[in-house]
């Protein structure tokens, strides 16, 4: 099933800015999220999930 990329959210981590649709080049965006305020604490979830792994990464090597 195709994703509806127009009704989606991206944050532009070029600009900061929050944008509905595929409307910046597919590198300085990340995403999608279902909301603008999910897409608005994109990096948020970013930091999280890096430290996750991270921590993870430190599990598996002990």
């Amino acid at each position: 099933m195709a994703e509806d990329t127009e009704h989606q959210f991206w944050y532009n981590m070029r600009t900061g800015a929050v944008e509905k649709g595929l409307l910046s080049p597919s590198v300085d965006r990340v995403g999608p999220f279902a909301t603008f305020d999910e897409a608005t604490h994109a990096l948020d979830k970013l930091r999280a999930n890096s430290a996750k792994w991270a921590e993870d990464d430190a599990a598996d090597d002990r």
